[in-house]
């Protein structure tokens, strides 16, 4: 009996450990990781970079398509890189997070990276992360989950992994600015934040990325022995 390479999406609000745990299962299944909210903060990073204010959306949705955003995985590091450029670092500053979260409001820019990702994940063999991967990218995926936590144990995450970086941070500030992407990512009208109706939910405040890890790979191997019978019939 052989397994299918399957579409698993995982959505879900900042800091409910989503990067983490999408590494880790497309790791554990052999699977490519795809992140893309690194997608929407590149295009943030080359806007901002540039000045760039663009009041048309088929301008602005050209200008996105012709960025290279592209990822790679050296010494089980995911890098992420914008026209040749390693932006990884760059991009996760508290500035270029809010900044995405307001651009991600362009339907130019959604509607090119909604392409590029359903073309990076049209074979299979995939773990997306983002916040509309199971609703708007790949509604027909074959394993969605929706990871959560309690905003104040998200922002903590937060703050420590900003620290971590040497880059200052104020836990209240970090409170505010995480209930502040929420209210981005769960109001704007184009594709907003939301649990799909047939997404497996994990609240991951109580439990550590490895456990999560473990109880979305039993999901994922039950799913795949279900359509692997359905298809011998």
């Amino acid at each position: 009996m052989g397994r299918r390479r399957l579409i698993i999406t995982i959505d879900g609000p900042s800091g409910a450990g989503k990067s983490t745990v999408a590494r880790g299962l497309a790791r554990k299944l052999g699977y490519v990781y795809i992140d893309t909210g690194a997608m929407y903060r590149a295009v943030a990073f080359a806007a901002k970079d540039k000045a760039a204010e663009f009041k048309d959306e088929e301008t602005l949705s050209q200008w996105v398509s012709s960025l290279k955003i592209a990822f790679s995985n050296q010494q089980g590091e995911v890098r992420v890189f914008c026209n040749g450029r390693d932006v990884g670092q760059e991009i996760r500053s508290p500035d270029v997070s809010l900044l995405a979260s307001e651009i991600s409001k362009r339907r130019g820019v959604r509607e090119a990276l909604v392409k590029m990702q359903r073309s990076l994940g049209k074979s299979g063999g995939v773990v997306f992360e983002g916040r509309d991967t199971g609703t708007v990218v790949f509604p027909g995926a074959d394993v969605k989950f929706y990871l959560d936590a309690r905003p104040e144990e998200r922002a903590r995450r937060r703050h420590e992994e900003l620290r971590k970086r040497g880059m200052p941070a104020d836990f209240d500030r970090t409170l505010r600015e995480v209930l502040q992407r929420d209210d981005n990512d769960m109001g704007r009208i184009l594709a907003p934040l939301r649990k799909a109706e047939d997404a497996i939910l994990i609240d991951s405040t109580d439990r550590s990325a490895e456990e999560v890890i473990e109880a979305m790979v039993l999901h994922v191997l039950e799913k795949n022995i279900r359509k692997v019978d359905k298809r011998e019939r």
